[in-house]
């Protein structure tokens, strides 16, 4: 194993005989705007007690040129990802110089160059475990410390922290930026931003604190960049954890920036939150889409304690901030922003991942069994959020709503600046609450897979019957038609079962929805009258929430091959049209067409692509003019003309301006690309089309899209090209590689890629020890082959049974998704 892939164990035994007491990390970023000069001096001093005469500090980087303890110069051996400390005193002070390097992947420091004004921007991305590629340290959660960061930087430049500056001197072209020392926090949460980023500042009080806000961006998203309604969310949110969590907001600023090329939708850094800025929109964008930012915004806030102010020993215990943070996004955005309706997507699109996620050979308990960092990297999943989120929702109907905030607040003071596993949030919430929580622990949070609920009638009576059982609090729903034609709720049955069976009591309606109000976790089926009810009136369901439950359970049964893609297809032609909220929208329309592609036999499949156009194509003419509907229309008619060539012509009229476009769309740069790679993929768009597209938008953004255009042509040499690049080109970003295999994949012609297939397992072990994780992680997933059989991915297992760990799991969770795709098609007769 390389040393860069740290271990639980060992990574236990340094803290136990390590302790912390304080770093200073000095960086020299003054040779980050010439993009010829890979790296940087970075030099870190650590202070810290031991009670053995050895360790390691870990580091990534180009070299080390210099390591002194105690005052004194000494050997220390480095194998270019550890650093290696002897004759170590009780106490000791050490000191290395290195250089580090400038990052195209998003992990560790990050330089982009911005092609609009030519400037170059910074940030870090250090979790799980990335900080160690801008300055050594002691690389893992539990060994929390103070930090204090000393930034050289060019004038002019913006230079955020964790901390508030307390020094800045400006010496000629450059300035040296000295932070306050932070609170004791764990390396993954440190954090550095810099460039000549735009600043809007305001404030946040409440009693007697008050707490200076910044929100940052590129200079040439600025006037896109809307902080007045980011900042506003922003007060609510803090409104919201003060009322409830009763504990002040421990970090001094809040800045919120967002930046180029991230790979993740952002990061808690205390003081410092990260964001991606997908989240700046340059266009129209959906209710849904405010919601989502809205939602990630107070998921990072919520961290400020889940997670920074409590942090877990070790990545097992992920959950105790992701699961955290998830439920608690969604709870203060429907409490305490106009997002009132949060928990409809939380049900819709949040537990569809969680659902996917653990169906996979692959799933884990939400308390995982984290042998190491590669596998920690590929926890931040679908099970660890939105699963242990849901199961959050559950608890809190379990132990009743003030008994659980009482409990975090008394995990807030009791474990402040510490680090927790289960056991300590247990303890504290049985206090609360009175309840013994074990049991509760064990069937929720230690086990896999997930119950399916169905009602089935046995006699005159009812049942409900779950598999994998376990204990649920959940609602049953009963709705019939209301004197308007409306199916609306007429009563709702609150009980607890555990059993496989449980018998209830109630009358025959048109509809009845189990888990009504989406308090548990589990997929729902709906009985054959209740599907017959919806597949001639979902949209005369009122409540919103049911709405999304029950097209949850559509698609949930789809997945399963339960029921008939055909079928689903047919409702969500018939009902997506006049949806009104657009998270259900959007997911009816993804699900949809995810459904051509993937579930349907190739003559089904060949017929829907043109009949789905066809109702994406009438219904963005058809919709509101304006309004979020029409926009997710216009998107979902790019996608399908991806696919299907029937309306290039007109779809080319539209961005050649021969044609207006619908009342209220704007053909914005983002949406202009999507047709245009449509066109490109269908081959009705050339490289002088696409280069005179990019003309029009020579941002950032649209260099990316340009390249996924240029990639999506269907030629032969286009795709060899687009696989090389994907493949060999280092200095591709992770944005553009993205790009690269996403028009590599685009308009499904296996005619012209499936030559790939045997390059592509002949390449994985090479791609996974030559490549950063993250990067090797986009081309093991983005360009596995989506054949017709498993026979290839099976002989690879076979034949790799001793490959890394996690290559494995990425490869195992792709193979059992062709599997799937293969037996829902095979039932779809």
């Amino acid at each position: 194993m390389s040393t860069a892939n740290l271990t639980r164990d060992e990574t236990a035994a340094r803290a136990a005989s390590v302790t912390v007491r304080s770093y200073r990390v000095e960086l020299d970023l003054t040779s980050a705007p010439d993009h010829s000069e890979p790296g940087f001096s970075t030099v870190t001093t650590v202070e810290f007690d031991a009670s053995a005469p050895v360790t390691w500090l870990d580091f990534l980087g180009a070299s080390v040129e210099s390591v002194t303890v105690n005052g004194e110069p000494v050997d220390a051996p480095y194998d270019g990802a550890r650093i290696t400390l002897r004759g170590l005193a009780a106490s000791n002070t050490v000191v290395v110089r290195a250089t580090g390097l400038y990052s195209r992947s998003g992990e560790g420091l990050h330089r982009f160059l911005d092609p609009v004004d030519e400037q170059t921007y910074l940030y870090t991305q250090y979790e799980p475990s990335d900080a160690r590629r801008v300055f050594a340290c002691f690389e893992q959660p539990n060994m929390k410390a103070p930090f204090t960061f000393v930034v050289t930087a060019p004038a002019g430049w913006e230079v955020v922290s964790n901390q508030a500056a307390v020094t800045r001197e400006e010496q000629d072209d450059r300035q040296v930026v000295e932070f306050a020392p932070t609170l004791p926090i764990s390396t993954y949460i440190t954090a550095i931003v810099a460039g000549p980023y735009h600043r809007v500042d305001s404030t946040w009080s409440r009693d007697d604190l008050t707490v200076p806000l910044g929100v940052l961006c590129r200079g040439s998203l600025a006037q896109y960049l809307d902080a007045d309604t980011i900042l506003e969310v922003t007060r609510q949110g803090l409104d919201f954890f003060a009322e409830n969590f009763q504990f002040p907001y421990p970090w001094g600023k809040y800045d919120q920036v967002f930046v180029p090329e991230y790979n993740l939708g952002a990061m808690e850094n205390p003081g410092c939150v990260t964001f991606t800025e997908a989240y700046v929109f340059r266009g129209a964008a959906t209710d849904a889409q405010y919601e989502g930012r809205a939602n990630t915004i107070l998921h990072e806030m919520a961290h400020m304690w889940f997670g920074d102010l409590v942090t877990m020993q070790w990545w097992d215990d992920l959950w105790l901030k992701e699961s955290f943070a998830d439920y608690m996004g969604a709870l203060a955005s429907a409490e305490a922003t106009e997002w009132t309706d949060a928990w409809v997507a939380f049900a819709n699109r949040r537990k569809a991942w969680a659902y996917s996620q653990d169906q996979l050979p692959t799933t884990h308990p939400i308390v995982a069994d984290i042998v190491d960092l590669e596998a920690a990297k590929l926890n931040f999943d679908g099970i660890t959020y939105a699963k242990g989120a849901s199961v959050l929702k559950q608890l809190v109907a379990y132990v009743g709503r003030d008994a659980f905030f009482e409990g975090a607040r008394r995990y807030f003071r009791e474990h402040a600046y510490g680090n927790t596993t289960l056991a300590d949030l247990l303890s504290e919430l049985s206090a609360t609450s009175g309840r013994d929580l074990d049991a509760w622990a064990q069937a929720w949070l230690q086990t896999t897979g997930m119950s399916t609920l169905t009602l089935e009638r046995r006699g005159k009576r009812f049942e409900v019957v779950q598999t994998d059982p376990r204990p649920h609090t959940l609602g049953i729903g009963l709705y019939d038609f209301d004197e308007s034609g409306s199916l609306v709720l007429t009563e709702r049955l609150d009980i607890d079962i555990s059993r496989p069976r449980t018998p209830v009591e109630l009358k025959e309606t048109p509809l009845v929805l189990l888990n009504d109000g989406d308090l548990t976790y589990a997929k729902v089926r709906l009985g054959g009258f209740s599907v017959r009810t919806v597949e001639a009136s979902l949209d005369r369901i009122v409540d919103p929430l049911a709405r999304g439950l029950v097209w949850s359970a559509l698609w949930n049964a789809t997945r399963d091959g339960e029921l008939d893609p055909r079928r689903y297809l047919e409702v969500a032609r018939r009902f997506a049209p006049t949806e009104p909220n657009t998270a259900l929208l959007t997911a009816a329309t993804t699900n949809a067409a995810f459904a051509i592609g993937h579930y349907l036999r190739n003559d089904d499949r060949d017929r829907w692509r043109g009949e789905w156009l066809e109702t994406c194509w009438a219904t963005l003419w058809a919709a509101e003019p304006g309004s979020g509907s029409q926009l997710v229309w216009a998107r979902a008619t790019a996608s399908a003309a991806t696919l299907d060539e029937r309306r290039a012509g007109d779809i080319r009229a539209l961005l050649d301006g021969a044609t207006a476009a619908p009342d209220g769309l704007s053909l914005d740069p983002d949406l202009r690309w999507l047709l245009w790679t449509a066109l490109a993929a269908t081959g009705h768009a050339d490289t002088a089309d696409l280069d005179a597209e990019l003309t029009r938008d020579d941002t950032a953004s649209g260099r990316t899209a340009h390249l996924r255009a240029l990639a999506a042509r269907p030629d032969a040499e286009v795709k060899a090209r687009a696989w090389e690049s994907a493949l060999t080109d280092s200095s591709l970003s992770n944005d553009h590689l993205d790009a690269t295999i996403g028009g590599f994949r685009a308009g499904d012609r296996r005619d012209l890629i499936a030559r790939y297939d045997t390059s592509y397992f002949a390449a994985l072990t090479g791609v996974w020890a030559q490549r950063s994780i993250e990067i090797a992680r986009r081309l093991v997933v983005g360009l596995f082959p989506a054949k017709d059989s498993t026979e290839a991915v099976d002989k690879w297992l076979d034949a790799n049974e001793n490959a890394p760990a996690a290559l494995r799991r990425l490869v195992v969770e792709q193979r059992d998704h062709l599997a799937r795709d293969l037996r829902v098609r095979s039932r779809a007769r």
